[in-house]
């Protein structure tokens, strides 16, 4: 569960044109990496231990730069709290800025479970016990823990639930999968790295039919062709209503991106079809979609 500290402020975020900015710092073994993950899959522009010294001249073109995520903890080369709640002042000085500090937290004997379970060195005591580690940690880091605006114990929380609470705090509108739809043709392979791919050729080929054979699946002819198929519409919605099943699911999952691909025999016409329709079926749902013909684009 998140614990919000009691002299949180409130994020009025009077300029539009503010950059968010979000430091993500707290005890080593707390989630932090998992955090940066998830934000940049968020649209955040996420760079982890970045030295102190950096960070006044990367913060001046942020505006640019859009959303930032920072990582910042013990394991950077400059740290201390004192360096670190300088930049904290700086940020909140700067009117281009709309900051949160989000600190990771956790109790000591979970910290120092998680460094026995990967056999890692603690990184403020490589040469002694993990336990001296994690104790040095958290007073070091007091400072910094007093001063967040937004305080996650990750304690009890596993990877997904961690992600969960990421995306509440910084997309609480829900986030939709990046979709990516595409087509092929079987005679060059099955594309790589895809999720779901499913075999049209079963429907009727514009090919053989001399007026659409040089055109293809984005002409309104071969689409008119191809869906006059008695079997093309039970087979599409099934496959939409397939997909819309699905999409919550691997959201919940975590997944950041789902591929799906459509094959036929030449790449040309009843799967550049089949892409064509699904992906303006799911961007009129409001989903973020793209779409790759294979062999048109070569």
């Amino acid at each position: 569960m998140s614990d919000t500290l009691p002299e949180q402020r409130p994020d009025p975020r009077p300029d539009p044109k503010a950059t968010p900015i979000v430091l993500v710092t707290g005890p080593s073994g707390a989630g932090r990496t998992t955090a940066i993950n998830v934000l940049e899959d968020l649209g955040f522009e996420a760079i982890d231990n970045l030295p102190l010294r950096l960070l006044p001249g990367l913060v001046s073109a942020a505006g640019v730069a859009g959303p930032m995520a920072l990582g910042l903890d013990s394991r950077n080369r400059d740290f201390s709290p004192a360096a670190l709640l300088d930049v904290i002042d700086m940020l909140e000085a700067s009117e281009g800025c709309d900051l949160s500090v989000l600190y990771l937290d956790s109790r000591p004997e979970v910290l120092l479970r998680r460094f026995s379970e990967t056999r890692r060195r603690h990184p403020l005591s490589p040469a002694e016990t993990p336990e001296i580690g994690v104790q040095r940690e958290l007073s070091l880091m007091s400072p910094i823990r007093d001063r967040a605006s937004l305080l996650l114990d990750t304690s009890d929380m596993n990877v997904h639930q961690l992600k969960a609470e990421i995306e509440h705090l910084f997309a609480p509108g829900g986030r939709n999968l990046a979709l990516s739809v595409q087509s092929f043709s079987y005679k060059r392979g099955v594309p790589r790295s895809i999720d779901m791919v499913f075999d049209c050729r079963f429907l009727d080929n514009p090919y053989w039919q001399p007026d659409l054979r040089g055109l293809n699946g984005r002409d309104a002819a071969v689409q008119t062709h191809v869906k006059a198929d008695a079997r093309y519409e039970g087979f599409f919605s099934r496959v939409l209503d397939l997909t819309r099943f699905l999409l919550p699911a691997y959201r919940e999952e975590g997944k950041s991106h789902l591929s799906i691909a459509f094959g036929c025999t030449g790449g040309q016409h009843r799967s550049v079809t089949l892409a064509e329709t699904l992906a303006k079926a799911l961007a009129e749902e409001g989903q973020q979609v793209s779409i790759r013909h294979r062999e048109l684009q070569g």
